[in-house]
């Protein structure tokens, strides 16, 4: 028996579906600007010669590496929102599933960043340190204006193929039942008895943006890839 596909669920769903990708993009927005500040902070401290410091910056980013995203993502569904929810006196039923999962997002992708900005870093010629400091400039002025500048500009490439990964991961906030896009379209399919067509298209749009994106990256890698 050949399976006759129906495509008629897809230009009414079309709506529901656009309310999910927004929920998609709005966590990696807001994982990928977090995930960039507080790895920064992770990568300096790991840098750092004070011990303490490099030592936790150390255990976070090696934690959350070692750990699978779906899991971070349980623990902030089930265990954060209780914890919040006691401790700053929220009413019980307030639904905090996006916020969790925006949470553990941002904490998880700031390991990897950490890591692609550690190795920014260390790839700006140590003489440029060394100059900042013989113009006066302190450690935190140099690294502020002369080293974090350039390995920025060197690690755009990395970033955004990050970004992209990111993307494809919020599929995963199907365990805290959030309606991003997959899980909308999952849910249209379940309901109009089409899975099978809902996934193909939800497939195809994610190869679509992730396709156009990565061409953009290729585009830049090129650009800032010295001759």
């Amino acid at each position: 028996m050949i399976y006759e596909f129906d495509w008629s669920s897809i230009p009414g769903a079309l709506p529901f579906l656009w309310d999910g990708m927004k929920i998609s993009l709005v966590i990696t927005a807001q994982a990928v600007v977090v995930g960039i500040v507080w790895g920064t902070i992770l990568a300096m401290m790991r840098l750092s010669s004070i011990k303490p410091l490099s030592w936790f910056a150390a255990g976070y980013v090696n934690l959350f590496r070692a750990v699978p995203l779906v899991m971070v993502l349980l623990w902030f569904f089930l265990i954060v929102p209780e914890f919040v929810g006691q401790l700053f006196n929220i009413p019980k039923g307030t639904d905090l599933r996006l916020s969790s999962a925006m949470a553990g997002f941002a904490l998880f992708e700031a390991a990897y960043y950490s890591e692609i900005i550690r190795a920014g870093i260390q790839s700006v010629p140590k003489g440029q340190i060394a100059a900042a400091s013989a113009l006066g400039m302190t450690y935190g002025q140099s690294m502020r204006l002369v080293v974090l500048p350039q390995a920025f500009r060197n690690m755009v490439p990395l970033l955004l193929t990050q970004a992209i990964i990111l993307f494809q991961d919020t599929s995963l906030v199907y365990v805290s039942a959030l309606a991003d896009f997959f899980g909308a379209a999952y849910k249209v399919g379940d309901r109009d008895g089409r899975l099978v067509e809902l996934l193909l298209f939800a497939g195809a749009v994610y190869f679509v943006i992730c396709f156009s994106a990565s061409q953009l990256v290729k585009r830049l890698q090129k650009k800032y890839t010295p001759a």
